[in-house]
């Protein structure tokens, strides 16, 4: 609880560098909506990006549950 965070990782399938716009939902126990946080994430062609998000910022991590992650993160380039 020291330093709470999530972590997704977003695959880039194309044949060149892209950005992605990741984005993530958390939600409490009844699956209301406590936070959500999103980045400009950069991965190389046909590669992966770990993207760690803090939510210690929130100030409500003790009411959070479970994280759901945007399936398609969409491609800024």
């Amino acid at each position: 609880m020291a330093d709470p965070y999530a972590v997704v990782e977003v695959r880039n399938p194309n044949g060149r560098d892209a950005v992605f716009f990741a984005k993530m939902t958390f939600k409490n126990g009844r699956g209301l909506v406590v936070m959500n946080a999103g980045d400009q994430v950069s991965v190389p062609a046909k590669g992966r990006t770990t993207y760690r998000v803090s939510v210690i910022s929130s100030g409500l991590v003790e009411e959070i549950a479970h994280c759901e992650v945007e399936p398609v993160a969409v491609a800024n380039w």
